[in-house]
């Protein structure tokens, strides 16, 4: 009886939301594990019938399935969005889910680098190796711009408009957005551009990949993973690196600066602000003498 509701569901994550393939598939686990449910309790009405303490009580029997805090807070974000699209195509005409709960989780910051630890990371690249001027173009664009790995991989070359000082990057959600670009990234981009890349084999439909395997296709996330953490450990750095690393100090290290929120988000390619704020995480030093700064309680007590 569901089927129909869940199909609808898909097609409106894929024509509406423009979501990739898995985002689309974690969405309708999460509906699923609310089928499994209703199917376990032998409870067979349809999406405008079910109550909020209906709902309540799966939320309780997915806690019993093992599953940490997080995993649960997922599920319940992915049942809430199945009835908002319930509640836009006008299936139900109220939302039971507005007060559903989800349990309480602790948001885990990934590990800053400090400048000092990107440079040391950087500097155990071979960069008188193909390989080599590849990795450090690749790491100096994502420091620079704080991009996401599947954003890095899938960057084109007709997407570097390095007169204006720019990238075009196309984001989540095939959401495009423009990214000022350092000039050392713009240099070892074009090292590996004009320098190594046009040499290369470029299997068809590769051409305008700017990052390539030495078969001439578009590097995995995987790999450039891999290529993350073979120099963090030459590096003898003990955090937990990986791509999303390099995104999150680029980040800090502009929050940490004075850079505007906002300005960040747009960066970053964030649709909510709420997300950008997690970035906000400075040290209390930092804090500190901000507010001293400019907070106007503090001003006028160092006048006085």
């Amino acid at each position: 009886m569901w089927d129909v509701y869940l199909k609808g569901f898909k097609a409106y994550l894929q024509l509406e939301r423009s979501l990739s393939g898995n985002s689309i598939e974690a969405y309708l686990r999460d509906v699923e594990k609310l089928v499994q449910y209703l199917q376990s309790t032998h409870i067979t009405l349809p999406p405008d019938q079910i109550s909020l303490t209906q709902l309540q009580s799966c939320v309780q029997w997915i806690a019993t399935l093992g599953m940490t805090a997080t995993s649960q807070a997922r599920i319940i974000s992915g049942i809430k969005a199945f009835y908002k699209y319930l509640l836009l195509e006008d299936i139900v005409k109220n939302d039971p889910t507005q007060l559903l709960e989800a349990p309480k989780t602790k948001r885990q910051l990934p590990d800053v680098l400090s400048f000092e630890e990107i440079e040391l990371i950087i500097a155990q690249i071979k960069t008188g190796t193909p390989e080599g001027a590849r990795n450090r173009a690749i790491l100096e664009t994502m420091y620079s711009c704080g991009l996401r790995v599947s954003e890095v991989t899938s960057l084109l070359i007709s997407q570097l408009h390095f007169d204006a000082g720019f990238i075009r990057v196309i984001g989540k959600g095939d959401k495009e957005r423009l990214i000022p670009i350092g000039r050392d990234a713009i240099k070892y981009i074009n090292i590996y551009k004009d320098e190594v890349r046009v040499h290369m084999p470029c299997k068809p439909g590769q051409e305008d990949i700017l990052f390539l395997n030495r078969r001439g296709s578009a590097l995995t996330r995987v790999m450039v993973f891999i290529v993350i953490k073979e120099l963090a450990a030459a590096a003898g750095i003990e955090k937990q690196v990986s791509p999303h690393t390099f995104r999150h100090s680029f980040a800090t290290h502009l929050v940490e600066g004075g850079a505007d929120l906002r300005a960040v988000q747009e960066m970053l390619g964030h649709e909510s602000i709420t997300t950008t704020e997690i970035y906000t995480h400075l040290d209390r030093e930092y804090l500190r003498d901000t507010l001293q700064r400019f907070h106007p309680g503090f001003l006028k007590k160092y006048r006085n």
